[in-house]
């Protein structure tokens, strides 16, 4: 029947999704972080520098009124 089809389906579901929670964990351990930011963009990469010259830290979020005026 049908439902026979139910034990493998779910086996290669969980094969294909351990990949996506266990990059969490491995950000974790290396980076003490479980996000890292993409820096597949130069969009990306330039926020990024620009997050980490204002505020040091570009992991923590900050609003326009923490940056300081000149």
């Amino acid at each position: 029947m049908w439902y026979e089809i139910l034990p493998s389906f779910g086996i290669i579901v969980g094969a294909l999704s351990v990949p996506c929670y266990a990059m969490y964990f491995c950000n974790q351990l290396v980076y003490k972080n479980p996000n890292v930011k993409s820096l597949k963009y130069l969009e990306n990469r330039q926020v990024l520098r620009r997050d980490q010259r204002l505020f040091g830290d570009y992991y923590k979020w900050k609003g326009l009124e923490n940056i300081p005026d000149k």
